[in-house]
């Protein structure tokens, strides 16, 4: 195979920060060369250089495409050099349709006329190859995030991209979306095409790849091919130290019951008449770690969602905090109870990112923090210091804008702002997702301190080994019903998945 692309001494400044110090990657002809390393790192900074986001003299070093030097000073002329980039935030207008999204600004024309026929014919014909069963003409935002994830690869394939940029493109699908974007990915990979993956799911990554590159502090650590290598040196590579035991060894003991739920039942909102979680009941300890496991639309957000009070369709529910009935109807309300909640996505329902980090910190707290009446900006700063200190929050000050920081330390203010309301139960949902592997052990190691210190934690996950590293006691949803329970000594992956997928687990798990 010939050479695509070659990235020669890669360094990019920004203020008082060496994002890239003399990185190199390269690529050949239909190969898939993975990008991983954790959070900050400079992997999403690299292919912002590359796709001329950052344009030449903006950093140092060449890029060089089928063995030509290239200078991008726009977006544009990567994709004319036949760079596609998706990133993780996805750039279709959800107004528009599926077609139209597709040719966006490079709609044929006559005389400043479109042809609006061979934009859907075109349109029809590029998702058809793809073997994409969407609809040209239905807007963007009527479909799923996982089918506009495949839209937007039609549309970088539709530019005639020889080079395909991915960066965590499996971040919102579900299993079969994943296992159909890899079919696209592998046919396209025997045509030729050349692609760079970015991702944390190092699964993913080995069943793919033809050869890693680890970045760490902007820096190439190592290029091998996926045979040279297994998951504990990447993770070793990535974060500089061995990794050990992810999840070491830890006794939690439990105290008094914090949480106890009776008879849940949570209605779909477009079917009223229909139950996304079936009568399901529970309790939860201090100083418990409660694992709550299941496949995709089981129902274990909703279970959670309906608790806290945050569900926009009907629930029914008998819930005890610290074994006194309480009436839970709003967020509000189970805050005030001390329950908090880590949403499953921290961007859209657990961050503001153009505030600053105090701001998110004592967002749910601050009556508690600052006073009920006034706020005491110094008593803010210093419960934010605190709390950034306590999880290892990496940015300059509480005043630094949230939306600068990576996802791990994202993920960390959202955790940090739950805490500063002292909670009593504290609710996860996928505390790990889209987090680099260095983060997700702090973030493992502060879930355990917690439950050390007493707090009864309930935890849902779609990582298994997840669940059973980190839980006290497994409790899988099947279609919206409890259907095992488990102990952290019962627990095994064959008994989980068997009871996920609806079979009956063994007689001495508890399963149901």
């Amino acid at each position: 195979m010939s050479s695509l692309l070659e990235m020669r001494n890669i360094t990019k400044e920004f203020p008082g920060v060496k994002a890239l110090d003399s990185v190199n990657l390269d690529l050949v002809e239909g190969e898939f060369h993975s990008l991983v390393g954790e959070n900050g790192a400079g992997k999403s900074t690299l292919m912002k250089v590359l796709s001329g986001v950052y344009p030449f003299g903006d950093y140092e070093g060449d890029i060089v495409i089928n063995g030509d030097v290239q200078r991008f000073y726009t977006i544009r002329e990567a994709e004319e050099a036949g760079i596609a980039i998706i990133f993780q935030e996805l750039s279709l207008v959800k107004e528009l349709t599926v077609a139209e999204n597709i040719f966006l600004g490079r709609e044929p024309a006559r005389w400043g006329v479109i042809n609006w026929t061979k934009v859907y014919k075109d349109a029809a014909k590029l998702l058809n190859d793809l073997q994409l069963n969407i609809d040209p003409r239905i807007e963007v935002g009527d479909l799923g995030i996982g089918q506009q994830q495949l839209v937007e690869i039609a549309k970088a394939l539709s530019q005639d991209a020889k080079l395909l940029v991915l960066d965590e493109p499996t971040a919102a699908l579900t299993e079969s979306e994943v296992e159909t974007l890899f079919d696209i990915l592998r046919s396209l990979k025997s045509r030729g095409v050349g692609m760079i993956y970015i991702s944390h799911k190092l699964g993913e990554v080995f069943d793919m790849s033809d050869r890693i590159t680890v970045l760490r502090d902007g820096q190439t650590v190592a290029t091998h091919t996926v045979d040279e290598l297994d998951k504990d040196r990447v993770i070793s590579l990535m974060v500089g130290r061995d990794v050990g035991d992810i999840f070491p060894e830890v006794t939690h003991e439990f105290g008094d019951v914090a949480l106890e739920v009776k008879n849940l039942n949570v209605f779909d909102p477009d079917h009223p008449d229909q139950k996304v979680v079936d009568d399901l009941s529970f309790s939860v300890r201090k100083g418990e770690v409660l694992g709550i496991a299941g496949l995709m639309g089981a129902g274990r957000s909703e279970f959670l969602t309906a608790i806290f009070g945050a569900w926009k369709g009907r629930t029914e529910k008998t819930v005890f905090v610290e074994g006194k009935e309480t009436s839970i109807e709003s967020p509000r309300d189970a805050i005030s109870n001390g329950i908090g909640f880590v949403t499953e996505d921290r961007k859209r329902y657990g961050l503001i990112l153009d505030q600053t980090i105090m701001d998110n910190s004592t967002l749910a707290g601050l009556s508690q923090i600052s006073g009920g009446f006034l706020t005491n900006r110094s008593k803010e700063i210093a419960a934010t210091k605190d709390a950034m200190e306590k999880l290892n929050v990496k940015a300059n000050s509480p005043l630094t804008v949230t939306g600068t920081l990576s996802g791990g330390n994202q993920q960390k203010v959202v955790l940090g702002k739950w805490l500063l309301t002292a909670p009593k139960v504290l609710f996860l949902d996928e505390p790990t997702r889209g987090i680099d592997v260095g983060a997700k052990q702090e973030i493992y190691a502060e879930i355990n301190e917690l439950a050390e210190e007493g707090l009864a934690i309930v935890m849902v996950s779609s990582e298994l080994p997840e669940v059973l590293g980190l839980s006290d006691r497994i409790l899988v949803i099947y279609e919206g019903k409890l259907y095992g329970e488990f102990t952290k000594q019962t627990a095994s992956p064959e008994n989980v998945m068997a009871a996920a997928t609806g079979h009956l687990a063994d007689q001495n798990t508890n399963g149901k």
